[in-house]
């Protein structure tokens, strides 16, 4: 039986139940049940704090897990990545007084605030630089210079307005873009049933990327439709009762929609019509 932890509460969590029940697993339906059986998927899940999800993990308590790159990396864990799953995204930066720090080199002999202290030491030192110290925080660290217990901080930035807003600004690169990951225990064979787990979350990963489009099309101008959809591997085109027109299926990527559609009727094409994908494997 495959032993899965998942994020018992936070950004995490909701998002990745939904993407396992779009797997085809249970799930919870109180938030207190810590562990469930799936007999009929032969998996087990555990519902953890996310910051604990890469600990169990890499100590095999659990066979694979889902958590933020963020919070696996920050844990120091014996985990590695499997598969990235596309949602609770985030970019990780370094902020200071507006128009004090241009670059990450200047944060030589500083102080740090961040509630990854592990990720912000391992990366300043993959830079060749050595604050004066990396203090842990837990919550907002956007007060921790005004405070007096940082000169600069490392935190998730989304529109920036927080930082403004306390008078900081970002400089140098990312840290790390950040999303949700399937994780499993590193130098370790694949645990028996991840292979069925990982293809079905591919299967979610491309529902929810994809759309279906059907379209009618003269004959003569098939391959100029087909230029526009070609699928992922060939489109399916099938013959009408009007046997001057072809009915032709392809998969298009979700954000890409309503430019094929205009394309498509511009060369001739009529009834076009999408359709969302609710599962599939490639």
């Amino acid at each position: 039986m495959l032993r899965i932890a998942v994020p018992n509460k936070g950004s995490l969590s909701e998002p990745a139940s939904g993407m396992l029940r779009e797997a085809g697993y249970r799930q919870r339906r109180d938030t207190r049940e810590l562990v469930l059986a799936d007999p009929g998927n032969d998996v087990e899940f555990f519902f953890l704090r996310p910051r604990d999800v890469a600990v169990y993990v890499g100590a095999g308590t659990v066979d694979v897990g889902i958590t933020g790159r963020d919070l696996l990396l920050d844990s120091g864990a014996e985990a590695m990545e499997h598969l990235p799953l596309g949602f609770a995204r985030s970019t990780f930066r370094f902020a200071a007084p507006a128009g004090t720090l241009q670059d990450v080199g200047e944060i030589q002999g500083r102080r740090v605030a961040t509630s990854y202290p592990l990720l912000v030491s391992d990366h300043l030192r993959s830079q060749g630089v050595e604050p004066a110290g990396v203090v842990r925080l837990d919550g907002a660290v956007e007060t921790a210079i005004r405070l007096g217990v940082a000169d600069v901080i490392a935190d998730v930035v989304e529109t920036g307005s927080t930082l403004r807003a306390a008078g900081l600004e970002v400089f140098g690169d990312p840290l790390l873009r950040s999303e949700a990951v399937l994780i499993r225990r590193a130098q370790e064979p694949e645990p028996a049933g991840l292979e069925v787990l990982t293809r079905r979350l591919k299967g979610v990963l491309t529902a929810r990327q994809y759309v279906l489009i059907d379209y009618d099309v003269p004959l003569d101008l098939v391959d100029d439709a087909v230029a526009i959809t070609p699928g992922l591997e060939s489109p399916t085109v099938s013959p009408l009762h009007n046997r001057d027109w072809a009915a032709v299926r392809a998969m298009v990527r979700r954000e890409d929609t309503n430019r094929v559609m205009d394309a498509l009727y511009d060369v001739g094409a009529r009834a076009i019509l999408v359709t969302s994908i609710h599962a599939c494997r490639l």
